[in-house]
């Protein structure tokens, strides 16, 4: 689902037009990148929750060459699914068949 459909589905719900409800959509991601990008976290009860973590810098190496190379510390935007959203998802999706997703094998 892309922004677009998103925008169509929220208009189509309130009756709003595409033009206001694009307007709405945009004021919330660019109300969510200002946040994280001062440092606060997001939560939105029965949804998720965003935050900023720092990554500590370390020695990779290019899967291609063999070299190393140096990552800086940095920061990762993450976003934590709610756990009601999660049950609601594993209750809903339990017994369809997706072509395109295959189920990840536990790690050992």
């Amino acid at each position: 689902m892309t922004k677009a459909d998103i925008v169509d589905v929220i208009a189509s719900a309130t009756g709003l037009t595409k033009v206001e409800t694009e307007a709405v959509v945009d004021g919330f991601i660019s109300t969510v990148i200002n946040a994280l990008k001062d440092g606060k976290n997001i939560e939105i009860r029965g949804f998720g929750s965003y935050k900023v973590k720092i990554r500590k810098g370390r020695i990779a190496r290019n899967p291609r060459t063999g070299e190393q190379v140096i990552v800086d510390e940095h920061f990762v935007p993450l976003f934590k699914v709610s756990k009601e959203l999660k049950t609601l998802l594993n209750e809903n999706l339990k017994n369809i068949q997706f072509p395109n997703i295959t189920l990840d094998s536990p790690k050992q």
